[in-house]
């Protein structure tokens, strides 16, 4: 079950004179004050004053110029605000619409708002209009506004329901559930409503039997429904919706209707119960308690997904893909794989765009889980939330599996992973869009947009000798965004291995790339996060600038990494690259490059432990030496 709030702060403003104080006054005794403060203390409502049992905290404010500061500062904190105006003063009715409630939007306070007409028993009689037709073009003009009411602190007319419906629109918002201008549930309250129903669907038949919707009623509100009570709910939905009852019980639409009918009727607590008890919170959102505490990892530890998850988003792929081409189309993801979750997790970056389609532009198996490895991977707890809304019933923490650190690796000159994480540097047009474009099977477009920010491709990548599967995710950093990431200390952390890519045609190209070489390089040196890197010579179609080959060959030799590997994309001739790429990040000892500071720094250290051995065995021999001669000494003394 989501949490419930401890408590309800509720900040009263408006123009001099409307009645705060009084109203709040009349609150909490009961009675008309004759004399009140200009601005009251805080001021606590008794928790059993209204059904849900929540304490509330009422904050007087003052409409003085001088006191601004510390109105803008209560309202920023508010959970809801009451604003007033006097019922016998329309001025003050103008200023909401002239000042308050825009200025709750410059102060970017963004909570419900209840407006209380006070002193209603001092409005002249032969002016007498309709609450609904002086607030409804206001309303229309500020949503934000949740009721509208009159009250009297003097005659004692409707005073604690003024703080009855500003704790009701914190505990019960309209927003989430409910627009409206259209008079319809919100989509997202459509989807975790259905995500309700399918897991009260226990036999999986499409209807809720009454022994299915008994077992809700309970666990939602603790009562069971009697029999006329089950048929009265089902007569009532049948009546309006046909095809909301069937034979087998309350269906989907039937059970949607009800919630919207109880919305309706002001009722919005019975349909938050509901979600509270399923743990949404109120952005519709399965609540933190629901999911996995933060993922403690080093920064050169990566999550993946475990066996339980992959299996189980093979089971669900296979419900929803079609027989023509075994895909599912990007539409179905948002419709209906994931129509129980607040939205599709793919449908903007990072994730957008980054994974393979099928002919027919759908997305099979392999880019199904392609795109639950990069979200495991960039936001582990985004993943195991989504597998929650898919309805995965095992434990959240059999979902994924943090990897081994790759400095042990290293170590151990081996990888369990089975996810790779790719940075590929270059310069602008060097080929980087175009290589990720061929990794997901895309055709070569010639002209290459310059990117501003990172863009990720994912795929699986089989092993031609074992025939395994590996998870490669290639990450497009521009060239503009190399001196920022390198201010991070940890930014090569999370890389497995790096690709350096250039224009073989372009001399230009090659000389900016082994800057970005180098200062990779030397990063990785300084922070101790070694990358494994391969150079990459693109547009093999082109005539290579003089002495290109020369070039590279000599820079590999010195740094210690492979030869680069010429690739023509417009070709079609990937030279196996992808392999290659994967192939490096299973040595993650191999091809590192080294930078000559780097080097130099290695030959210092290797000096200094020589000398340090040295050192300790003149020290192990000197002892020795020391010892002998005391028991040559023993000896001569006793012989003597």
């Amino acid at each position: 079950m989501a949490a419930v709030r401890k408590d309800v702060r509720i900040v009263v403003a408006g123009d001099k004179g409307t009645g705060k104080s009084s109203l709040i006054v009349t609150t909490m005794t009961e009675e008309f004050p004759t004399n009140v403060p200009p601005v009251l203390p805080p001021s606590r409502l008794p928790d059993d004053l209204f059904p849900d049992r929540v304490p509330i905290t009422i904050i007087d404010t003052s409409s003085s110029a001088e006191n601004r500061n510390k109105l803008a500062e209560e309202l920023r904190q508010a959970d809801a605000v009451v604003l007033t105006y006097a019922c016998d003063q329309s001025a003050t009715l103008d200023r909401l619409s002239t000042f308050w409630l825009p200025e709750l939007r410059r102060l970017e306070v963004k909570v419900p708002v209840v407006v209380a007409g006070c002193k209603l028993d001092l409005r002249d009689e032969h002016q007498q209009v309709s609450l609904e037709q002086v607030m409804s073009p206001i309303m229309q003009q500020f949503r934000e506004i949740e009721t509208c009411i009159e009250c009297s602190a003097n005659k004692l007319i409707q005073i604690p329901e003024v703080f009855y419906y500003a704790q009701k629109a914190v505990l019960h918002p309209t927003a989430p559930l409910f627009d409206q201008e259209t008079q319809t549930l919100r989509p997202r309250c459509i989807r975790a409503l259905k995500r309700i129903f399918i897991l009260c669907d226990r036999d999986r038949d499409g209807a809720l039997s009454d022994a299915e919707l008994n077992e809700f009623q309970v666990r939602c509100f603790s009562a069971p429904l009697q029999p006329s009570e089950i048929g009265g709910v089902k007569r009532v939905v049948q009546e309006k919706i046909p095809e909301g009852v069937n034979e087998l019980g309350l269906t989907l639409s039937g059970f949607l209707y009800l919630h919207a009918l109880f919305i309706e009727k002001g009722r919005l607590e019975t349909t938050w119960t509901v979600l509270r008890k399923f743990g949404y919170d109120n952005d519709l959102r399965l609540s933190n308690d629901l999911l996995p505490p933060t993922f403690k990892k080093a920064p050169d530890q990566s999550v993946e997904l475990a066996n339980d998850a992959i299996d189980f988003l093979r089971a669900v792929f296979s419900s929803y893909a079609n027989d023509i081409d075994s895909s599912i189309r990007f539409a179905d993801l948002e419709m209906e794989l994931f129509s129980t979750a607040p939205e599709s997790p793919w449908s903007e970056g990072p994730y957008k765009d980054a994974v393979p389609t099928s002919a027919l532009g759908g997305i099979n198996l392999d880019g199904f889980l392609s795109g639950w490895s990069l979200m495991t991977l960039l936001d582990p707890a985004k993943s195991v939330e989504y597998l929650k809304y898919l309805m995965y019933d095992l434990d959240t923490t059999s979902a994924i599996h943090v990897t081994r650190k790759r400095r042990m690796d290293r170590k151990k000159q081996q990888t369990e992973r089975n996810v790779f994480q790719c940075y590929v540097f270059g310069p602008r047009k060097a080929g980087k869009s175009a290589l990720l474009n061929a990794f997901l099977g895309r055709p070569f477009v010639d002209s290459e947009a310059s990117k501003t920010d990172d863009r990720y491709a994912v795929n699986l990548v089989a092993n031609e000798k074992t025939g395994t599967k590996k998870t490669l995710i290639l990450r497009e950093i521009p060239e503009t965004s190399v001196k920022t990431i390198l201010q991070d200390k940890e930014s090569l952390a999370a890389c497995d291995v790096a690709v350096f890519l250039f224009d073989s045609s372009d001399e230009s190209s090659w000389k900016k790339l082994t800057e970005l070489l180098v200062d990779v390089a030397a990063h990785g040196e300084d922070t101790g996060y070694e990358v494994p890197s391969l150079i990459v010579a693109a547009k093999d179609d082109l005539v290579h600038y003089p002495n290109a080959i020369y070039d590279s060959a000599r820079v590999s030799q010195d740094m210690g990494i492979l030869a680069p590997v010429p690739i023509s994309i417009k070709l079609g001739d990937y030279n196996n690259i992808f392999g290659k790429i994967v192939d490096a990040a299973e040595h993650p000892h191999l091809s590192i490059p080294e930078t000559e500071a780097g080097r130099s720094r290695k030959q210092y250290h290797r000096l200094i432990n020589r000398s340090l051995v040295f050192v300790s065995v003149g020290a192990a021999v000197a002892v020795v030496g020391l010892a002998a001669y005391r028991v040559y000494a023993a000896r001569k003394s006793s012989s003597g």
